[in-house]
């Protein structure tokens, strides 16, 4: 019998099209609310009060000159963000691995619980542990400093775990045998075999962490104190919560858009790693 559904039949057609429709909504879905924000940053005050609108304004070069020549330290701000986004992301991520890289490698009694425990602290939200936090930071003398921003991004549970995982079909221990035969060491061992076989992973927990770190407006809030080592959040809430003669809603958008800017960058910088993940994952399958 000729089976008449090949690879060019009007069923899979069919299939691919209402894929690419329903892929076409999501991406329209995903990126129209970027639009309206960069459309809204062009805009005036006046403007936003009267509705929405497709089009854009002329007020953006307005906008972005009155928040740079504000009272609040836009500069400062956006590299100290930066500064902590970035370190939090290279130690969440680098720890992280070496810490999936013990529990898949090596047997030792305590590992299956080591694992349940890791993975239970995953339950615990940050804000139950934030006064003991304070408590602690401020006996080490760290209270209005990026330290304890930026340490803690070391134990990273949710980030163990997706690695963990991405380990246990990516990482042969037979490779780790081979490595141990040869000489190497065991950090050598992992910078060199484990971290380049890992950067898919690794590219996507980055991304979460850079990002996640980022948007952090609770903790920096309780930490920091000073104008010049506040973060963008906490300038973005400020400038939100001025009074009714200074608010500008149009100087808050323009705020916000100039704040994405970086994670962007980042995520451009980093999404040829996922796509490599993606397509050796489909091949492995």
């Amino acid at each position: 019998m000729v089976n008449r559904k090949t690879d060019g039949g009007p069923g899979i057609k069919g299939r691919r099209i209402l894929a690419y429709i329903v892929l076409a909504v999501i991406s329209f879905l995903c990126l129209f609310w970027f639009y309206i924000l960069f459309i809204n940053c062009t805009r005036s005050h006046s403007e936003l009060t009267k509705g929405f609108t497709v089009l854009p304004s002329v007020f953006a070069g307005k906008n972005f000159y009155n928040i740079m020549h504000g009272t609040l330290p836009i500069w400062s701000g956006m590299l100290n963000s930066l500064l902590i986004a970035t370190c939090s992301a290279i130690l969440c991520t680098y720890f992280s691995a070496m810490t999936a890289y013990a529990i898949h490698v090596y047997n030792f009694k305590a590992k299956k619980f080591m694992f349940t425990f890791i993975l239970m602290i995953m339950m615990i939200p940050t804000q139950v542990t934030a006064l003991g936090f304070l408590q602690l930071i401020g006996k080490l003398n760290m209270d209005n400093t990026f330290m304890p921003l930026i340490i803690p991004s070391i134990a990273s549970p949710v980030t163990f775990f997706y690695i963990k995982q991405y380990m246990e079909s990516t990482l042969p221990l037979s490779l780790i045998e081979a490595a141990r035969i040869d000489g190497s060491g065991e950090f050598r061992t992992f910078n060199r075999i484990v971290l380049p076989l890992m950067k898919p992973a690794i590219a996507v927990q980055a991304i979460f962490s850079f990002v996640g770190s980022w948007n952090n407006y609770f903790t920096p809030a309780l930490v920091l104190h000073s104008d010049d080592k506040k973060t963008l959040p906490i300038l973005i809430a400020q400038l939100r919560g001025a009074d009714f003669l200074k608010f500008d809603m149009g100087q808050v958008y323009m705020m916000i858009g100039f704040s994405i800017f970086p994670v962007i960058i980042v995520y451009l910088i980093l999404s040829k790693f996922i796509v490599q993940g993606i397509a050796v994952g489909s091949v492995k399958g």
